[in-house]
């Protein structure tokens, strides 16, 4: 692990606060496949300008009981979800959501050096990892407390979106009544929330998000299990045992399907 000298070519620093920029002095680093860097903070991985947002967090937000969090992984249908929720009558309600996704985001932040991306997120060096520490951390925090937190897989949506509709439903506090079950009302919500509703929205054909990204940018093909066209066997093996490990006896699991692997070059 390299010194934690800070380059100022690295971070705009009037973006940060003294206290920021005092804080990177101090933490371990290191650097990723772009030449940034992340930096450890309380156990996880960030790069410097999220890490100023959380100080900021941490500093001063303070949690209302009628205040509903979405907590998402890069990736991991964080728009989706949001859409689900919106139409959810969620005054005065109390509780915190949490939404994982199957896989770290490593094909959406390692475009050009796809190896060297997965040699980071197998040693838990990604943005907010280890990722596994996180999910984990949400995970037992949802069986502790499983009126607080709600726990959602991508898998589990993709495959039965009424159903899971209805968890969410009901976990905020505004179950669907038998009424509006009959009108079709879960089944509308689902159609005007679907991807592929979400994705052919003009503006999120040809809008621009306020980092500069284009909308359409958010949005990618949403299938479960489509991460394998995009490494070799040995890559996705590896990161099946790395799963594998790091869940292990935690009752944790996700779909880890290789059906459709390429063959190595």
């Amino acid at each position: 692990m390299e010194s934690s000298a800070i380059l100022f070519e690295e971070v705009d620093f009037e973006k940060l606060s003294d206290e920021c920029q005092q804080l990177l002095a101090t933490l371990p680093r290191e650097k990723t496949w772009d030449g940034s860097y992340y930096y450890l903070y309380q156990g996880f991985w960030f790069r410097a300008i999220p890490l100023h947002g959380i100080i900021l967090f941490q500093k001063h937000f303070q949690a209302e009981d009628e205040d509903v969090l979405i907590i998402t992984s890069a990736k991991s249908g964080t728009t989706w979800l949001k859409a689900l929720t919106l139409p959810l009558p969620t005054e005065k309600i109390p509780h915190s959501l949490r939404a994982l996704c199957s896989l770290p985001a490593l094909i959406n932040w390692y475009p050009d050096s796809l190896e060297a991306g997965l040699e980071m997120v197998c040693k838990g060096i990604e943005g907010c990892g280890p990722y596994w520490d996180h999910v984990l951390g949400y995970w037992r925090m949802s069986r502790e407390r499983p009126e607080k937190v709600l726990f959602l897989k991508y898998e589990d949506l993709k495959k039965d979106i009424i159903c899971q509709l209805k968890r969410l439903a009901h976990f905020l506090g505004v179950p669907f009544s038998e009424e509006e079950e009959r009108q079709g009302m879960i089944e509308e919500i689902s159609r005007l929330c679907s991807l592929d509703s979400l994705k052919n929205l003009e503006v999120n054909m040809n809008g621009m998000h306020t980092s500069g990204l284009k909308n359409s940018s958010f949005y990618r093909k949403g299938e479960v299990g489509d991460w394998v066209n995009y490494v070799t066997p040995s890559m996705a093996e590896r990161i099946e045992n790395a799963f594998e490990e790091k869940l292990s006896g935690s009752g944790l699991s996700f779909k880890m399907s290789c059906n459709t692997k390429k063959e190595d070059n």
